[in-house]
């Protein structure tokens, strides 16, 4: 078969340019800045989020390891408890955040160009068809159970994912593997995913069944990371038969083993603890042991930092970013690259009228939200891709704040004040969504004074509300957000949209169909005029409101003298740097 090899490319260093606010808090941070010394940092989205080219690079070498083994101890504080740690099971943020220490795939992401770089895999080459790719595997990498990875542990993972059994799937609803791939084995005639051939040790192939333009940049995500072999089958990888505060997970999800340059270390009630991977083939850093601690309140977490018991937190909100900017803390903001939103699911019959999902949207007042609960310079949003990637279409409809015109189609619609129950998630934080509570609250007051009839339905996030917001069931209502995870419109539209869903009961042939047939168009003019008309006929049919593109926000200890921010969480901790 005919291969096209793609040239290799040279990243540009990444740098970090100070932070942007507005009105008030702008001349706030400007005056306790000059006063105390507080560092604003803001990674430039260009240099993170541009769009990929059609795919990279070669590596030869690894990366040197530093002389002295890490000995620093790194403390970070998340808003909750991971949902399990096989990465392929489980798709929440701080899962990710731990996994991404511990596993990792064949592909990584670059800082700087956003585009794909070696990782386990060195090189890669393609068919001139775009259905089969080749890797060249990174040679003398052993598991962190001691087995060697090479090209069959590689073909055992890509085959358990396809081959996930049924019992799995209805526990853990919307694998990635099958928002990319679209369909496991029971379905191999649906799926994108066809085989992968062990070549030889250090050599394996993929195969697709038909062009997928984005695949490299899919196999980014942590979900593809690579684990041992010999531990997913003695850990029982795929029995979720074990229980972690409610959630169902294996004995894999409770010991994760990858070639990443942190091992598992243990899981206790409020925190998570790591160390460096003493056999890890490319560059330790610093730090030795990493505690991850939950503290599932803003302000304690805040709090937390300023006593000195973390050394850094995610999700900044607008209520304590002026606070650390007055006390002098260093703050990272990420370019905006998650949009969130308010969920509607259409098998609640009532929500099946246009007319009634238009009214809600025209409820919103999507300012007001913004200005009380993100921070400065967040976005609103029109469409579910971010403005920065292609296929934004600058003229997707937008119905705008107008609650007479809601009232007036609530009023044509028939609306006689069914009963709406409105899901919202408790005790977390979320990049894409700072204050749940809140949030609720005002859109909650919103609704309810265009004569909608609301029920809450507060549901702690520890206790299942992802699974229970995106699995069937009789919630009309919720908020959520989606997080980007490489730089493709399809990475947005084809998970939410791309096929019927318990989260939006959404039915459009139509545009399932374009957003599969986008998805393998080559990258250029028609690629992106697809994703634009793609955006525009989900906006006119409203299956949920997209209200911000949220700038989340980090802050740091003092004795962080460099993080590594990327829009799409791929931080790995080896790149931060402590003061001695």
């Amino acid at each position: 078969m005919p291969k096209r090899t793609v040239s290799s490319r040279t990243a540009r260093p990444s740098s970090a340019s100070p932070a942007r606010t507005n009105g008030a808090r702008t001349r706030a941070a400007r005056r306790f800045a000059a006063g105390v010394g507080a560092v604003l940092l803001m990674l430039p989205l260009a240099a993170c989020t541009g769009t990929p080219g059609p795919g990279p690079v070669s590596a030869s070498a690894a990366p040197s390891s530093t002389a002295a083994a890490p000995s620093a101890v790194f403390t970070f504080g998340t808003a909750s408890q991971p949902l399990g740690l096989d990465p392929a099971v489980v798709s929440d943020i701080e899962s990710y955040r731990i996994t991404r220490q511990v596993l990792e795939g064949l592909v990584g992401v670059d800082q700087t160009t956003g585009e794909p770089t070696p990782l386990l895999a060195t090189e890669w080459t393609s068919s001139d068809d775009g259905r089969a790719y080749t890797f060249k595997l990174r040679e003398q990498v052993t598991f962190q159970d001691g087995t060697a990875f090479d090209a069959a542990a590689v073909c055992s993972n890509f085959n358990r994912w396809f081959n996930f059994p049924d019992t799995l799937r209805q526990q853990a609803p919307g694998t990635t593997f099958k928002g990319v791939f679209k369909a496991h084995a029971d379905q191999a005639s649906l799926s994108i995913y066809k085989g992968c051939t062990a070549v030889a040790p250090d050599n394996v192939t993929i195969e697709l069944t038909q062009p997928f333009t984005g695949f490299l940049q899919a196999l980014t995500l942590p979900a593809f990371a690579i684990s041992s072999p010999q531990a997913l089958a003695a850990r029982n990888a795929d029995q979720l038969d074990q229980n972690r505060d409610g959630q169902p997970v294996s004995a894999y999800g409770l010991h994760p083993v990858g070639t990443g340059p942190y091992v598992f270390s243990s899981w206790d009630p409020d925190s998570i603890t790591l160390a460096s991977n003493k056999d890890y083939w490319g560059d330790k850093g610093q730090i030795g042991t990493i505690n991850f601690v939950t503290y599932d309140h803003t302000q304690t977490r805040m709090q937390a930092l300023l006593d000195g018991k973390i050394d850094a937190y995610d999700a900044v909100t607008v209520g304590n970013f002026d606070q650390l900017v007055k006390r002098g803390k260093q703050i990272i903001q990420r370019d905006p690259f998650s949009v969130m939103y308010l969920g509607m699911n259409q098998e609640v019959p009532i929500l099946q009228n246009l007319k009634v999902r238009q009214a809600i949207e025209m409820a919103l007042d999507k300012d007001t939200l913004i200005r009380r609960f993100f921070i400065d310079n967040t976005a609103q949003a029109t469409q579910f891709v971010p403005p920065k990637l292609s296929g934004f279409n600058n003229n997707a409809p937008s119905l705008g704040h107008n609650p007479a015109k809601a009232k007036e189609l609530l009023t044509e619609a028939g609306y006689q004040g069914e009963e709406l129950k409105f899901y919202y998630p408790l005790n977390v934080t979320r990049p894409y969504l700072p204050t749940p509570e809140k949030v609720y609250a005002e859109i909650s007051k919103q609704l309810t004074a265009v004569g909608l009839n609301i029920k809450p339905v507060p549901v702690e996030w520890s206790e299942g509300y992802l699974q229970q917001v995106t699995s069937p069931g009789d919630h009309a209502l919720h908020l959520l957000g989606w997080n980007g995870s490489y730089s493709d419109p399809d990475n947005f539209v084809g998970p939410l949209f791309g096929e019927n869903t318990g989260e939006f009961g959404y039915q459009d042939p139509q545009v399932f169909s374009k957003i599969a047939r986008a998805r393998g168009l080559p990258d250029g003019k028609d690629r992106t005029e697809q994703y634009q008309t793609i955006n525009a006929q989900i906006a006119a049919t409203v299956p949920a409101v997209p209200i911000a593109y949220p700038i989340s926000a980090l802050a740091l200890s003092d004795r962080v003298l460099k993080y590594p921010a990327s829009p799409v969480l791929n931080e790995v901790f080896t790149k931060v740097e402590l003061k001695p």
